[in-house]
């Protein structure tokens, strides 16, 4: 393991500022040093950079007006693409946010109801206030990459802000939107001085070469864009992309909700994003939220179907052409990072791909100076060789009494996961209304607990709790050297309902839980499942099946195999890893009643964990 920054040591010599003469005028150069991009001051003089906005045609018609859908798009470049010549290469961020959203709190579900029972009926539907005289979209990026030599492009989504059409959230438009905008960049799609005029705009001063960055919905947009394998589309940088909603509103089954908006759905989602024009908003909501989504979106089974299937970018990944250098945070909750990981693991070996990951919540962009590597690597075509080191970055946890971890350093790695990850099973062993066991060695037949859901009680209290009738918990006894787990954990549970329906959670983590914020001292990482889905949770991995679930005859054991979220985390001596399972999850799933007990056999049950250099206890 080496320092980020040893990186260096591997770059190609100093590109000097060159100034070169054209026509008899001087004509200012990018430049570069350590390969990475520099700040030009002849770049830097905010006020002489060129702002403009235009509408860029599509091919597709969201809104079914007859009419292409136009892109709102703003560009803001520097003065001597203009006065000199000059070309330079363009770093693009989409999003449906740049125009204002809506009250997310006021547009979730009730959770308050019985699992396959119809949800009580959202009532509020925000009205985005709307300014159809904006002249700008946003401010992001323009400072970091003008005076390095990079336009900055932003962009509308399909019915946000002036862009014309409808949200679709995650629908094929919101793929072929910033596919237009790269095609107008290299030529081949038409721009508009206004939006419904025919005053061309043309990107003379690009050099064809464009990179994507954004984060959360903003970084699943470049995903989204390079699964057309556009061409012109170099590099992206996706910052806890979704890339699937069906991931991030369910799991393998199971009617499931992003951290921190209990409740929410992608028709709520779809209110919170929906700025665009009130005048077709009418006929945006009659076709998407009070139609396609009210079809298919399936609150009452949580069962996967061809409308989540439209949108999940995984099936898409074989057109991508571009490197990428993912980013996520394995304490990520809003969108967990399988929607990371489940990409690179498709993305190996066809494109050159690096993984960064940090040990905090949703959000986090890598080093600057990675970034930055990045881009001037595929935009310039400097050699500075970032795609030849690490395939891995990763911000290790905070020392007991020391500092945090920082994200601006982290740790190289050959890969993630981890190559010398070894999948290791435990087996479970009985007393788990208290602690019971987890071992490497098959104990005798240990029989069946019991659990009663009540989901009243969160989580870290049932963790903290040192006996209890709604969770069981299974450890390992303290560790006599740290345990560094590297990849995704996959359990196998035989277990029995006493009601048709119920919610299973499992957690793993570690013991003695700590008071304070869920994160690296007490959470190893979780994940949930619907029983009812068992005939096709039989081998982990990316759950995508159309099969649906089956209601569960009570007391009759079934058995279902599925992954909890990934994870990269060293947990430290002296602490004992636990599996802890429950039924509902406060947190996260809907709340029933409380009463439905679940029975686990333990002698069927195994946790199996990646363990990097196997397990020594």
């Amino acid at each position: 393991m080496r320092a980020l920054w040893s990186l260096s040591a591997r770059l190609c010599p100093v590109l000097a500022l060159a100034v070169v003469a054209l026509s008899g005028q001087a004509q200012v150069k990018p430049n570069f040093q350590e390969g990475q991009a520099q700040i030009v001051e002849a770049f830097s003089n905010q006020e002489e950079w060129i702002r403009e906005q235009l509408w860029v045609q599509t091919e597709f018609d969201s809104d079914k007006n007859g009419v292409p859908d136009r892109v709102h798009v703003a560009v803001t470049r520097q003065r001597q693409t203009e006065t000199e010549g000059l070309k330079v290469p363009v770093i693009y961020e989409s999003s449906p946010y740049f125009a204002g959203t809506g009250n997310g709190r006021e547009i979730l579900w009730d959770v308050r109801h019985e699992i396959g029972a119809e949800p009580p009926a959202r009532t509020t539907k925000p009205n985005i206030p709307f300014n159809p005289n904006r002249t700008s979209i946003s401010n992001s990026l323009v400072r970091q990459w003008v005076p390095r030599g990079f336009a900055v492009v932003h962009s509308e989504a399909p019915g946000t802000g002036l862009s014309t059409g409808s949200p679709t959230v995650g629908g094929d438009p919101e793929r072929f939107a910033p596919k237009a905008v790269i095609d107008w960049l290299n030529g081949r799609a038409k721009g508009y001085k206004s939006i419904t005029g025919n005053e061309e705009v043309v990107a003379t001063w690009c050099t064809g070469k464009v990179g994507m960055v954004g984060t959360s919905y903003n970084g699943t947009i470049p995903l989204a864009a390079a699964t057309t394998g556009v061409a012109g589309l170099e590099a992206i940088i996706p910052v806890a992309p979704n890339t699937s909603y069906y991931h991030y509103y369910r799991s393998n089954g199971l009617v499931r909700h992003p951290g921190g908006w209990l409740g929410e759905d992608i028709d709520s989602l779809y209110d919170f994003i929906n700025s665009g024009d009130p005048a077709i908003r009418e006929a945006s909501d009659r076709i998407y939220r009070n139609g396609e989504f009210v079809k298919w979106r399936d609150r009452i089974t949580g069962d996967y179907n061809p409308f989540w299937a439209e949108r999940d970018l995984l099936k898409h990944v074989g057109n991508v052409k571009c490197a990428v250098l993912m980013a996520h945070a394995f304490n990520d909750w809003n969108v967990v990072p399988e929607h990371s990981v489940r990409i690179s693991e498709a993305l190996k070996g066809r494109v050159p791909l690096v993984q960064y990951f940090h040990q905090g919540g949703h959000g986090g962009d890598p080093p600057f100076e990675l970034m930055n590597k990045w881009f001037t690597r595929y935009l310039y075509g400097v050699e500075n060789g970032v795609e030849k080191g690490p395939k891995s970055f990763i911000v290790r946890e905070a020392v007991p009494g020391g500092p945090r971890g920082s994200r601006s350093a982290p740790v190289e790695y050959a890969d993630y996961p981890h190559p010398d990850a070894k999948p290791v099973t435990f087996y479970l062993g009985a007393g788990g209304s208290g602690t019971g066991t987890l071992s490497t060695s098959r104990p005798a037949k240990q029989g069946e607990e019991t659990l009663t859901d009540d989901v009243s009680f969160d989580a870290p209290t049932l963790a903290k709790a040192a006996e209890s009738p709604n969770r069981l918990i299974y450890a390992l006894p303290e560790l006599a050297e740290p345990m560094h787990l590297s990849g995704t954990p996959r359990i196998t549970i035989r277990l029995a309902s006493s009601t048709p329906a119920a919610n299973l959670s499992v957690y793993l983590v570690q013991l003695p839980w700590t008071d304070g914020p869920i994160g690296t001292s007490n959470l190893i990482t979780r994940g949930w499942a619907d029983p009812q889905n068992w005939k096709s949770l039989t081998k982990g991995g990316n759950f995508d099946s159309m099969e649906p679930g089956q209601p569960l005859k009570p007391g009759e054991f079934v058995t279902l195999t599925f992954d909890l979220q990934p994870d990269d985390q060293i947990v430290p001596t002296g602490k004992r890893v636990a599996l802890m399972i429950l039924s509902s999850d406060r947190d996260f799933t809907l709340w029933p009643k409380p009463g439905t007990r679940l029975t686990i056999d333990l002698s069927a049950t195994t946790i199996t964990l990646p363990v990097v250099g196997g397990f020594k206890g």
